[in-house]
């Protein structure tokens, strides 16, 4: 065998030496094993998250927007559920904005930490240095108006 260092290649000759002399019960054993092994795998990756997730996250209730696009703090103090969460964010340009993030509350990387200003001002951890640059592009995504009593 080309490429081998002397102990590898006595041990792929060993293992083709057995491969050539095993049983067809003995090649079914190992079948069987290993299709065993990529199943509790392929289980065990999905059981601990690691599996994919759905094309779409769920989408909670519509939240009650004013078609104005203007909102108080108040009205945004009622949003602080997991499935009804808005933010305050203040803009570069000194404007506060409020987002309903709703929607992403599920997929958020840092989990529940999301909740943590939900309903209020989260100017402070949303630029805090956990959030890549891709955030402060997506979030305009769930922009859905002003704060009118900043």
């Amino acid at each position: 065998m080309i490429g081998l260092n002397p102990q590898h290649q006595k041990l792929a000759e060993d293992l083709l030496y057995k491969y050539q002399t095993a049983s067809p019960n003995q090649l079914a054993a190992v079948a069987v094993t290993a299709l065993v092994f990529l199943a509790t795998l392929v289980w065990l990756v999905r059981s601990l998250g690691g599996g994919s997730r759905p094309a779409e996250a769920p989408v909670a209730k519509p939240a009650a927007r004013r078609t104005d696009g203007k909102y108080t703090r108040a009205e945004v103090a009622k949003h602080h559920l997991q499935d009804d969460c808005w933010i305050i964010l203040k803009s570069k340009d000194g404007v506060y904005k409020v987002y309903d993030v709703t929607p992403y509350v599920e997929e958020h990387p840092g989990g529940v930490a999301i909740l943590n200003n939900a309903g209020k001002d989260s100017t402070k951890g949303f630029h805090g240095p956990q959030h890549p640059e891709r955030v402060f592009d997506m979030i305009d995504d769930f922009e859905i108006g002003i704060l009118v009593d900043a």
